[in-house]
């Protein structure tokens, strides 16, 4: 079955590809390569045709569907197994492409031949993911030989000298601008291009080009770009070094959209600080749904900061349909958590944790992320942390720390790490648990006992996702 497309033979023609991942381990949490959809509504709205191909597209029609839980936001992704990279061959670990096998990709790509693209367009995610990116666009190489090829996305962004020389792509973009991006879409396909919106104002932008997909289980949301804090390991303030916001209004006119016309019924919001200012924004959000009556759920992949839980907003987010919602806690050591981020103190916490189960949301809607494999971090520091969050009521998830350039703790993570993460992303993979000197795996597997609320009395508690 061919690549959806919007077809108008008069202009150019632009794949966009979301690659495959290589990986120890990879799960579908809420994922969509939301970047590059964003990348296709902006080019389609200037006047391209846009096709996508996605290799993570667990939906795929040439894939069997028998899993009973298809449409919801998470499950399986297809994998098969490969040799470890360089420099991972001791791990002991099994080390997997992640996505359509080669075949589906080869005859989706074949299906082009009639119209072959004008360019073609890859995205990526994780820097550590980096080889199954390398081999699809060997695979794109491959069937299109002499058509210029362009890779963005967050490892592009954070590794673009890396990216530049071993991708294989004939550019790299580190600009993820509106303005820019179809300016050197035009100027590569001689087709003259201007965005019919206003790039400074995201309530102008057109939707993610989601209806691209082969099934939507769920909706990505951003309600704002940036977030107002720079926590030490996250790099959200380098690749969005500014905060801008939605109108609430044009939040909930998105949602009717997708709901009305689609039938979607879950959204997952993509935001780094969905709560932030929540009076002008989250807060009438919540309300505007509630008086729209629709049947919805929604879920937070990414971390919520806590102190801005009010019993109000708590209530407005069990009323509203808050399904998944997850704490950005990352460690409840609040004494030493000077070096990693000041977002939230134990008295906030508390208070948001009763908040929030005063509102109906608990231990199976509610987690808080915790942070484990930081630079000098002890084992036992995480321990105490599973364990005082499941006191407070709510899961435990615990989070693996990948060393990122341009934040805070990368300098310390290069003086840590027995690997030298300057010289290759390979090496920043979080399954490797790259900062901690004593690593061992039977300390991975006993965070996860407790965080599955089982210690060594067997006691039973919480589960996480």
């Amino acid at each position: 079955m061919a690549p959806h497309c919007l077809t108008s033979p008069d202009t150019p023609h632009i794949l966009c590809v979301n690659p495959w991942i290589h990986d120890f381990a990879a799960y579908d949490f809420w994922a969509r390569p939301m970047g590059l959809l964003m990348v296709a509504a902006w080019l389609r709205s200037a006047g391209f045709r846009v096709s996508l191909i996605d290799c993570l597209d667990r939906f795929h029609p040439a894939l069997p569907s028998a899993d009973p839980f298809a449409r919801c936001g998470r499950g399986p992704y297809l994998k098969t197994r490969i040799p470890n990279p360089p420099g991972l061959e001791d791990i002991p670990r099994t080390y997997c492409r992640y996505g359509v096998p080669p075949a589906v990709l080869h005859q989706d790509l074949a299906a082009l031949g009639a119209d072959p693209p004008h360019l073609i367009l890859v995205s990526s995610m994780m820097t550590y993911w980096y080889p199954g990116v390398f081999e699809t666009i060997a695979v794109l190489r491959r069937h299109f030989p002499n058509t210029p090829l362009i890779l963005g996305g967050i490892y592009a962004r954070l590794y673009p000298d890396h990216a530049r020389r071993h991708s294989g792509a004939d550019a790299v973009w580190t600009d993820a601008d509106p303005d820019a991006i179809i300016a050197a879409v035009a100027e590569s396909t001689g087709f003259a291009a201007r965005p019919p919106f206003d790039p400074s104002d995201l309530n102008a932008h057109p939707y993610p080009a989601l209806d691209l997909c082969h099934r939507l289980p769920f909706v990505p949301l951003l309600t704002a770009r940036g977030c107002p804090n720079a926590c030490a390991y996250c790099a959200a303030r380098f690749l969005e070094p500014r905060r801008r916001t939605r109108r609430p209004e044009a939040v909930m006119a998105e949602i009717a959209h997708w709901h009305e016309r689609f039938g979607v019924r879950d959204f997952a919001f993509y935001d780094d600080a969905l709560l932030a200012d929540s009076e002008a924004l989250a807060a009438p959000l919540f309300e505007a749904v509630i008086r729209s009556g629709y049947p919805l759920r929604f879920h937070t992949p990414n971390a919520v900061h806590i102190r801005y839980i009010s019993s109000e907003l708590a209530r407005l987010m069990a009323r509203a349909g808050m399904t998944t919602l997850r704490l950005g806690l990352e460690t409840a050591d609040f004494a030493h958590r000077g070096q990693m981020d000041r977002k939230v103190t134990a008295p906030e916490f508390a208070r948001a944790v009763a908040r929030l189960a005063a509102a109906g949301l608990g231990p199976d809607r509610v987690g808080a992320y915790l942070l484990a494999g930081l630079p000098d971090q002890p084992m036992a520091a995480v321990r105490a942390s599973i364990r005082a969050v499941r006191e407070r009521g709510i899961a435990a998830v615990p989070t693996y720390y990948s060393p990122i350039p341009h934040t805070a703790l990368w300098e310390k993570a290069l003086a840590a790490s027995r690997y030298d993460l300057a010289a290759d992303p390979i090496f920043t993979n979080n399954a490797i648990f790259p900062c901690m000197a004593r690593f061992s795996w039977r300390d991975v597997s006993e965070l996860k006992r407790l965080a599955n609320g089982r210690d060594a009395a067997g006691l039973s508690g919480f589960k996480r996702d």
